[in-house]
């Protein structure tokens, strides 16, 4: 009897109605009402709109019912930062430090990233829809429940990562690292191009679709050490 792949549940983020942010943990102006990010501190039920958040420090920062759009997040420091019930849209930048954050119920959409470090961070019902994100760091996250969508992902590092019901749906994989990943209902099968440069043996408790067999056939054959003559 062949198992099913299990279903991913989606984020749902509904937000309600959004104050704008301005400046401070509180987002009522502090610091002279600039737009500064603070260390450990506490957003809720704001909007960053068209912010220049470049090289601030948020370290260990928590957003809840927030949206960040057309942010600028250029080595923006948001290292251990928790993230739940938020929207991230049309963000930009290279080097953005999401290591261990944890990101629960998180939308991040149109996105042109590169860089991103969330290596050891926690994804739980995270969708990451459109755009493109080149050299994202994984290593050792833990993901479930996340769906990569529509969006372009060149030279991700997945080393020694966690996945748990994980779907790709009409994405590029371009030089993949799946080195040490252990893998659960992972459906690959919706990737328009898989090009896994490392970790192909690592691809146990994944699904992939029969052309997409083929194509790594000779990766596989290299793996087990089968030589393949005509």
């Amino acid at each position: 009897m062949v198992r099913k792949v299990k279903a991913v549940r989606r984020a749902e983020v509904r937000l309600p109605e959004l104050r704008p942010f301005g400046g401070g943990p509180d987002g009522d102006g502090g610091a002279g009402g600039r737009a500064e990010l603070e260390p450990d501190g506490d957003y809720d039920g704001l909007e960053f709109a068209d912010l220049d958040l470049g090289g601030q420090e948020g370290v260990g920062a928590r957003f809840m019912d927030c949206a960040l759009r057309r942010c600028a997040l250029d080595e923006t420091g948001l290292a251990r930062a928790r993230f739940m019930d938020v929207v991230l849209e049309g963000v930009r930048g290279v080097g953005t430090d999401l290591a261990e954050a944890s990101l629960r119920d998180v939308e991040l959409r149109d996105a042109r990233l590169g860089g991103v470090q969330l290596h050891g961070a926690v994804l739980e019902r995270v969708l990451v829809q459109g755009g493109k994100i080149d050299y994202l760091n994984l290593r050792k996250a833990r993901l479930k429940d996340v769906v990569f969508e529509g969006c372009v992902l060149v030279e991700a590092d997945f080393a020694g990562a966690v996945l748990e019901r994980v779907e790709f749906r009409d994405c590029a994989l371009r030089g993949v690292d799946f080195s040490g990943v252990r893998m659960t209902d992972v459906d690959l099968r919706g990737a328009v191009e898989l090009d896994i440069a490392r970790g192909v043996e690592s691809l146990a408790g994944a699904v992939i679709s029969p052309p997409q067999l083929l194509d790594l056939a000779p990766a596989l054959a290299a793996q087990v050490g089968l030589r393949v003559e005509a």
